[in-house]
């Protein structure tokens, strides 16, 4: 009977070597802090670049608002931060497309 393989080589054949050796670093990040950052780097790239594609930056503001309400459920922070939180992202993404009435707190 043949052995199942270990958890941590469940997906190794679908990674590319350079990913197989991130993976272990990968793993001992804690938390959705990481990729939040991440996504709203690669989300103001986007209005940057693609301003006009509001569906596409809709669904982008839409993950990264589950994300950050997923990341707050996780640590039980009052509901208040996890709004000032949400506002944030759409008052940066609402700042990049529509600078004029985004100055000056808008």
């Amino acid at each position: 009977m043949a052995q199942a393989p270990e958890t941590s080589d469940f997906y190794a054949n679908a990674l590319s070597e350079a990913e197989r050796l991130r993976l272990p670093k990968a793993r001992s990040v804690a938390g959705l802090d990481e990729e939040i950052a991440l996504l709203r780097v690669r989300l103001f790239r986007a209005v940057q670049e693609h301003s006009e594609q509001l569906e596409l930056l809709l669904k982008g503001v839409n993950v990264l608002v589950r994300l950050a309400a997923l990341r707050y459920k996780l640590s039980d922070k009052p509901a208040q931060e996890l709004a000032k939180s949400i506002e944030g992202v759409l008052r940066g993404v609402g700042g990049a497309l529509y600078p004029e009435r985004f100055t000056n707190g808008g």
